[in-house]
């Protein structure tokens, strides 16, 4: 179970991975140690489950981004499908949706000449594949690297604090 402490590490580090557990700590209200053995419980229990340097695809002179709809080819097993697709470099996420359609498929390429490329060479070559539709991204308003558990993914709003425990007395009742 995550408590509001847990829920509030776990903002504090999706906004930024690099925060000091001194940091921490202090908008928390414990000791670095008591953080980071908590940090360590969400890690052994995979709530945290890594993390990531945020590039810049642009930098990288990966200028189009794209989202392909793939439908398998009938009676194909859709796992083996969703497998091959995700050893492609190009590749970000691969999701297995409900619909007409099978795979949600995002990719990143230099331009949309690689993106025709990627579909005919590589796509082409995943003999369960039966038909593909593509939406080229114009614009991208917001885009995510994650959940927030306190449902602000990529706010740059202040980290909420927990007030330090109190120890209180309990009455027999």
């Amino acid at each position: 179970m995550i408590d509001a402490i847990d829920t509030t590490i776990l903002s504090i580090l999706h906004n930024n991975a690099r925060t000091p557990n001194a940091d921490i700590a202090r908008q928390v209200g414990m000791a670095p140690s008591a953080v980071l053995e908590r940090i360590r419980k969400l890690e052994d229990r995979g709530i945290i489950q890594g993390y990531t340097a945020r590039i810049d695809p642009k930098a990288l002179g990966l200028t189009t981004l794209a989202f392909i709809l793939v439908r398998t080819k009938v009676g194909c097993w859709q796992g083996e499908t969703g497998e091959r697709l995700a050893t492609l470099g190009e590749v970000e996420e691969v999701h297995h949706i409900a619909g007409e359609d099978c795979f949600l498929v995002k990719v990143r390429v230099k331009d949309t000449d690689d993106l025709g490329a990627m579909l005919r060479d590589r796509f082409s070559k995943i003999e369960t594949i039966g038909s593909t539709r593509t939406t080229i991204v114009l614009d991208t308003v917001k885009e995510s690297t994650g959940i927030c558990p306190t449902g602000e993914a990529g706010s740059k709003r202040a980290v909420p604090t927990v007030d330090a425990p109190r120890k209180t007395s309990r009455r027999a009742s």
